[in-house]
């Protein structure tokens, strides 16, 4: 198709005179693709409009929280029989408890929580907490997991298996960015190495069991059970990220698809049905000592907001109920459109390989498995640039970064895998 971004490149301009950058997350200025950002202003099912009239399928769905596609009507309705009671108190509603009930009834693991407003809020609470529970210092993360923008998490490996981590972000500080442990992902000897080298000084490991935010990468069989088994000997408590898989994977989550049973869970994007809220739980013993029952603080004035409670409690109902006949479609249609994708590629002669987990997914521009941030990083970016920028012009929304996960919903059609296969095809030949 022909795009216009007249509009679009005046509404930028205007916002980049006021916001840094124009944008109030980094991955909106399409600076990892190079081309422009349309300025979206609606979205319907499975497509998003922009502000020049331009319409795309969509398949970053708020990053993953749409799982039942743009302006889902039961949530719409639900939000706007809250809204009409009032958007916030400041104190607790009926309906905190409701929503809790529903996310500890789909996961097992989860026997407590508290609500929080982001996916950062929650994996910084989790990580404070799991240091009060231990009494210990030293935190595990793995390259290429994203757990939100908290000092602690945005840190990158040294060269060897177990060095203490240098900060990743500027404003971070070398003392603080040292007690974060930075371990390649699907390596169960580098964490073995890690716990003997800081034995009983590890208060969790933190992990993404399926990783998001360097492209989807799945665990390798038996990784997940392992971190869980030498975090329990040493003591460290296992915290699973489940911001983007909660939900997402399966109704319960990578829990559920891999038979976890972690200490703490982070949760996210769906449990707010598109609206901002995140949570954290797990055992009792653990939550209990967050203030006021215990001695770790943690607080919000908008964490349980009535709005948001009601349009992630209309999601969950509706995934709990049709759970049978969302799933299995889901990643069925994943699978098609993946893997007509990836034969197209291979017919242009383009260097591609995927990886997916239900209706989760990445093509990544190398001939490499990609298993880790290493094989990840092999990756041919500006190619990826160049194919999202023809899938954009043939009316397809991708990610607009080559590490991060695309999303199909619900509300996709075989109709539009078949058109969004037919882009694919067109833009692999320009390659």
């Amino acid at each position: 198709m022909s795009r216009k971004l007249d509009r679009s490149r005046e509404l930028q301009k205007r916002a980049e005179a006021l916001i840094p950058g124009g944008v109030n997350s980094p991955v909106r200025a399409f600076r990892a693709v190079g081309s422009e950002p349309p300025i979206l202003v609606r979205g319907e099912g499975p497509r998003v409009h922009d502000a020049d009239g331009n319409v795309y399928i969509d398949y970053v769905g708020s990053w993953g929280p749409l799982i039942l596609g743009h302006a889902f009507a039961p949530v719409l309705e639900a939000i706007a029989k809250a809204a009409q009671h009032g958007t916030s108190f400041g104190a607790s509603t009926p309906s905190e408890a409701d929503l809790a009930e529903a996310v500890i009834q789909a996961m097992p693991a989860i026997e407590k929580l508290r609500f929080v407003s982001s996916g950062t809020e929650a994996t910084m609470s989790a990580i404070r907490l799991a240091r009060g529970f231990t009494n210990r210092k030293y935190i595990v993360k793995f390259e290429g997991c994203y757990h939100g923008h908290s000092d602690s998490l945005l840190v990158k490996a040294g060269s060897g298996v177990a060095t203490l981590g240098i900060p990743g972000s500027a404003g971070v500080p070398d003392e603080l960015a040292q007690l974060t442990l930075a371990l390649p992902y699907n390596n169960v000897a580098a964490v073995e190495e890690a716990f003997k080298k800081f034995k009983g000084q590890i208060a969790c490991v933190i992990v993404e069991p399926i990783v998001g935010n360097m492209g989807c990468v799945p665990p390798a069989p038996g990784y997940l059970k392992a971190l869980q088994e030498i975090a329990t000997r040493d003591g460290a408590v296992l915290i699973v990220d489940e911001v983007m898989t909660g939900f997402r994977v399966a109704y319960g989550g990578a829990q559920e698809l891999y038979g976890l049973k972690p200490d703490l869970v982070t949760l996210g994007k769906i449990i707010g049905g598109g609206l901002p809220v995140a949570a954290y739980g797990g055992r009792a013993d653990i939550m209990n000592k967050i203030a006021p029952l215990g001695p770790v603080y943690q607080a919000g004035t908008l964490s349980g907001n009535p709005l948001a409670m009601a349009a992630g409690l209309a999601m969950l109902c509706h995934l709990r109920d049709n759970q049978a006949e969302i799933y299995p479609r889901l990643d069925r249609l994943s699978s098609d459109l993946v893997n007509r994708i990836l034969d197209a590629a291979h017919e242009a002669g383009v260097a591609m390989t995927a990886n997916r987990e239900g209706s989760m997914f990445t093509w990544f521009f190398t001939d490499k498995e990609v298993t880790d941030w290493n094989t990840a990083a092999t990756c041919d970016t500006k190619k990826f640039g160049r194919f999202h920028a023809g899938m954009l012009d043939a009316g397809v929304w991708l990610p607009p970064a080559q590490f991060e996960a695309a999303f199909l919903s619900a509300a996709h059609t075989e109709d539009d895998i078949n058109e969004t296969v037919a882009a694919a095809r067109e833009a692999l030949a320009g390659l």
